[in-house]
């Protein structure tokens, strides 16, 4: 009898997590302008500023620590809250002003790794080499992970102004475009995503070579240093979470890797900013079946994903649901609120 008991309370908290409002677990990445945003991460600054005023209209926005507590806890309150991940520098620069203006608190997911790295990050050095201005060789052959690719570009190695333009607009998430430099950009990304850090950084090499480049670190694509990722610590507002050390593909590494990647992270950023770090966020969203136990295990108490879906009763504190924001204005965001507040 007092199991089955037990079982109806349990049905019961999913069915009330079921029937009223999710809450929202917001994701960020950037707050900026570049002239190339392929994975839709930039938010201008001054639409920005209309997302938290329509944030702060609400009333319902909350750090996620307390609104992962609001779920565990069965209160099934519709409750908003916002995070960022990757921990560039304009994370510092433009979005805190603007997070502290309006009174909005959030939880900045940092990549411990590249507080000293002296170039861009590789999907966006694989950005500017394809998908900028500048002329390349027709022919590309890259051996990776032991098959040999060819492609040819032709009259795409020279683009026009116009097909530049194109480019610059081009989303990821959009229909597969004809360009043959957009296409090459998708089908590297895809190849080098599953290998480990120091087998794609060779192949990386080899690209900035074929385009007759040199690696930069651009001021607009930095992350953020220690010191400037202590910073961004200060104050009552900002949490600051883990990211990994190395920003990998978790699903593609073997445990012990993931391990280093998960708990040294956490480590290293509680000795940077003097926060004690509790929140995890899986590098672009990915993870194995047995990442969540590791992430428990390194101390964290709730990790996020990437998986657009509100946040209800019966959500795994360690496979959390995020919504991605995009560069909408604030009517359009506060659109989208409505809808994913049903999801």
């Amino acid at each position: 009898m007092r199991l089955l008991g037990r079982r109806l309370r349990r049905v019961a908290k999913y069915l009330r997590g079921r029937l009223t409002p999710g809450s929202l677990i917001l994701m960020y990445h950037r707050v900026t302008e570049v002239e190339s945003d392929p994975w839709s991460i930039c938010v201008p600054p001054q639409r920005f500023a209309q997302h938290m005023d329509v944030l702060r209209s609400t009333g319902r926005v909350v750090p996620l620590q307390q609104l992962n507590q609001t779920l565990q806890q069965g209160n099934p309150r519709w409750q908003i809250a916002v995070t960022f991940d990757d921990g560039y520098a304009d994370n510092l620069y433009n979005a805190k002003p603007l997070l502290e203006y309006y009174g909005i608190p959030a939880t900045m997911f940092l990549t411990s790794g590249y507080t000293e790295h002296k170039r861009d990050l590789w999907w966006d050095e694989l950005d500017r080499l394809l998908l900028g201005s500048n002329p390349l060789p027709e022919v590309l052959c890259l051996l990776i992970n032991g098959t040999t690719y060819r492609w040819e570009l032709g009259t795409a190695a020279c683009d026009s102004e116009k097909e530049y333009q194109h480019k610059s607009q081009w989303k990821v998430k959009s229909e597969n475009s004809s360009t043959s430099r957009l296409n090459l950009y998708r089908t590297i990304y895809d190849l080098l995503s599953p290998l480990q850090t120091e087998a794609r950084q060779k192949i990386m090499d080899e690209l900035l070579a074929w385009a007759g480049c040199v690696p930069v670190l651009r001021s607009s694509h930095r992350i953020m240093n220690s010191e400037e990722m202590s910073t961004v610590g200060q104050g009552d507002l900002i949490e600051i979470g883990a990211h990994s050390v190395t920003h990998p593909f978790l699903s593609f590494l073997p445990a012990n890797r993931q391990w280093e990647e998960i708990y040294k992270s956490k480590t290293c950023l509680e000795q940077i900013t003097g926060q004690k770090v509790v929140s995890f966020a899986y590098p672009h969203g990915n993870y194995s079946t047995q990442t969540p136990a590791l992430v428990r295990e390194a101390g964290f108490t709730s990790a996020c994903t990437t998986y657009a879906q509100s946040a209800r009763l019966a959500c795994d504190r360690f496979l959390l649901p995020r919504f991605q924001v995009e560069h909408w204005d604030g009517e359009e965001f506060a659109r989208q609120l409505s809808v994913w507040k049903g999801y």
